[in-house]
């Protein structure tokens, strides 16, 4: 009877034990996640003007740090996180080609993306150097930093002309910058607010396209730090 109860005890005695050691166990707490509208959704698509570059961008520095190689599958986009990956539609004769996004632009109006000079060739646009195109999110990056938008109202070979419309844009609307494009010769593209969200800069860029001259030029960028 006496050794029952000894060893009642002592099964008690493990068993506090161990609620005492997960009561003070500690989670390692979970990165934060990224805000929803900067993560893209596979399966999202776009449709619009294709265009394509090479020289003088080859093996200089791209947007993400990597050293631009016209002669891989790669591709500019103004929004879309770096590494995400596309497939391309010529919507001219259906071919197709996968590309990862390492760069940003194109800084012309109405068109979504740049192809490298070997995705423009796979799908067969380098004579015409333009086409409409599909594009679609088929592989999301592993981790996206917290994104930034802003509206390019501009971009200039002239250092001195960009500076002038920075400055109207930031007394006007509070917030502007020019961002330097390496090129030959460099590009001054003018920036015009800092939102969290895409929404809020297509917000913006639809206030400046209906208040400004410069509305026909206002479309929205990722701004990235790397």
């Amino acid at each position: 009877m006496y050794l029952r109860f000894s060893l009642a005890i002592a099964l008690a005695a493990v068993l506090l034990a161990g609620c005492g050691h997960k009561k003070h166990a500690r989670r390692t707490p979970a990165p934060p996640a990224p805000a929803p509208s900067s993560v893209p959704k596979l399966g999202h698509t776009e449709t619009g003007v294709a265009s394509w570059y090479g020289h003088p961008y080859h093996g200089r520095a791209a947007a993400n740090g990597e050293i631009y190689d016209m002669e891989k599958l790669t591709a500019a986009h103004r929004t879309l996180p770096f590494d995400t990956w596309l497939r391309v539609v010529n919507l001219g004769n259906s071919k197709s080609v996968e590309v990862r996004i390492i760069d940003r632009g194109p800084f012309v109006e109405g068109r979504v993306i740049d192809l490298s000079h070997a995705a423009a060739r796979a799908i067969d646009m380098i004579g015409p150097g333009t086409t409409r195109v599909r594009i679609e999110v088929i592989r999301s990056p592993e981790f996206v930093p917290p994104a930034v938008f802003a509206v390019q109202v501009g971009a200039f070979r002239d250092r001195a002309n960009a500076e002038r419309l920075r400055a109207a844009m930031q007394s006007r609307y509070g917030s502007a910058r020019l961002v330097r494009r390496s090129g030959n010769p460099d590009l001054w593209r003018v920036l015009v607010g800092s939102e969290t969200t895409e929404e809020g800069a297509h917000g913006l860029a639809e206030r400046i396209r209906k208040e400004s001259v410069e509305k026909s030029a206002a479309f929205v960028v990722r701004v990235d730090s790397v």
